[in-house]
């Protein structure tokens, strides 16, 4: 999921990432306020062109908007979008992975340049990294009525973007513990219980150190929202000792989910949204909120310095927030939705299956599951290199 630029920089992206290890050596360039990486705020815009020029470029992942059940290249809220205002949109699905995006499209920023995107969408601890750096423009609200109205009040205001200025959530989800209760034969509730002897060597925990580390802080009863540096290593040592007495099978990426199908593994650190879908074909498998709290995280959409076509992207933003249209994309995406308006919309649907989503907790968190769910600190660019260095070692990359 640190942003701001400067109008300089004659370093090759090359030359920069090899003399200081990689992506999240920009994030230092930031916290050491080098003016290389960093933009100032009234050198981000540019001539808006969407007036004269009715279109715009999307960069999203893959699989993350809804398609036609007969036609997966038709995207109907898109093309209603576009016949409804006359802005066509080029809709690409090429972010793969946030470190690997940051890379593609970071030449181009910090050299002060546009990125032939008009709209992104990337994790919210990605985001913090390019508001701190300035490779975003701030959005005017006045061109976003919804977005002011229904964004989920949980949402509206995390550390790195107080009062959403420059970043709004595409789709939320919340990092907890997935398990298969038939062959586990009992509940999980705790982060602790992860450490118990009949798991081991049967849990993985994520592996990359934005999406681990926030929910097993929680299990320690740390407030999230403002953890240190001695949170974060205390987490490391409880880590590195379960790896020791082989508590933890492997780390993983999104493939946990191969190994709890499987049953390799019983247990596992897990998206809620991954778990709708593999409740689907195993109500076996259940996803928990531990006793102390879960993480609430979000993939949001951001319009990147040098961006031509602002309002037009700014406006497609703002249909998103519409509650009709959200209650669509919810019923295709099955992640947290940020338009909590939306669940009235899918309880009065026709279709029995529809309906059920605006039951589904895990679409729509309940009064009880809100209170435990919390959006973390980002990790700030001074940090970010030891921390990294430490976690890494633990994981094995």
């Amino acid at each position: 999921m640190s942003h701001t630029p400067s109008r300089t920089s004659a370093l090759s992206r090359r030359s920069l990432l090899a003399a200081l290890g990689g992506t999240a050596a920009l994030g230092a360039l930031a916290g050491c306020g080098v003016p290389a990486a960093y933009i100032a705020p009234g050198d981000r815009s540019v001539t808006d062109e969407s007036t004269a020029d009715r279109k715009l470029t999307w960069a999203n992942w893959p699989l993350y908007i809804d398609t036609d059940d007969d036609n997966p290249n038709r995207r109907p809220t898109l093309e209603a979008f576009e016949k409804h205002t006359g802005i066509s949109v080029d809709y690409v699905e090429e972010i793969n992975d946030n470190d690997e995006f940051f890379g593609k499209i970071s030449p181009a920023l910090m050299n002060h340049q546009p990125t032939g995107r008009d709209l992104i969408v990337i994790s919210d601890w990605m985001c913090a990294r390019f508001v701190r750096l300035g490779w975003v423009q701030e959005m005017d609200r006045a061109h976003q009525p919804n977005v002011a109205k229904y964004l989920d009040p949980l949402l509206r205001s995390p550390a790195f973007d107080p009062g959403r200025i420059s970043t709004v959530p595409w789709q939320s989800g919340i990092t907890g513990i997935a398990y298969n209760r038939k062959r586990l034969g009992r509940e999980i509730h705790n982060v602790s219980d992860l450490w118990a002897k009949d798991l081991k060597g049967r849990v993985t925990l994520l592996s990359g150190l934005d999406e681990a580390f926030a929910l097993l802080m929680q299990g320690n009863g740390v407030d999230i929202t403002k953890w240190t540096a001695d949170d974060f290593h205390l987490i490391c040592e409880q880590v590195e000792r379960e790896v020791r007495r082989g508590q933890i099978r492997r780390f993983t990426g999104n493939d946990y989910t191969k190994d709890l199908v499987s049953g390799d593994v019983l247990a596992c650190q897990a998206y809620s949204g991954d778990v709708i879908q593999l409740q689907a074909d195993n109500p076996d498998i259940r996803f928990v909120i531990p006793e102390e709290g879960a993480e609430l995280w979000s993939d949001s959409l951001m319009i990147p310095d040098r961006a031509r076509h602002k309002t037009n992207a700014e406006r497609l933003i703002d249909y998103y927030y519409d509650p009709e249209v959200a209650a669509e994309l919810a019923t295709w995406v099955n992640y947290v939705c940020p338009v909590p308006a939306a669940r009235e919309v899918l309880g009065a649907a026709k279709d029995k299956e529809t309906a059920a989503l605006a039951d589904n907790p895990l679409i729509f968190p309940d009064s009880a599951m809100r209170r435990r769910l919390a959006i973390a600190r980002d990790i700030t660019s001074s940090e970010r290199v030891g921390f990294a260095k430490r976690w890494n070692r633990i994981v094995g990359l």
